[in-house]
């Protein structure tokens, strides 16, 4: 039993590492942790395509935050 299971977390652990691989050739700049976060809300029946539109409104509204944040005479205009 402990190596089905061993085998089991083996498998999930390559799985990660290469759905990671994919993910930094198409520059999605998701780390291993978000990643993770998205291929478990997918696996609960997320659609795909609305978290990727809330990933990028969300770091659309978080560059926005930084460039106030950041005293930019742009965001003040």
């Amino acid at each position: 039993m402990a190596s089905g299971a061993n085998a089991n977390m083996n498998a999930v652990r390559e799985t990660m590492d290469v759905l990671l691989e994919i993910s930094r050739l198409l520059n999605t700049g998701l780390d291993m942790e978000s990643l993770s976060i998205c291929v478990r809300l997918c696996e609960q029946g997320i659609n795909p395509e609305a978290l990727s539109s809330v990933i990028k409104e969300l770091r659309k509204a978080s560059d926005s935050l930084k460039l106030r944040l950041s005293g930019s005479p742009l965001a003040r205009s």
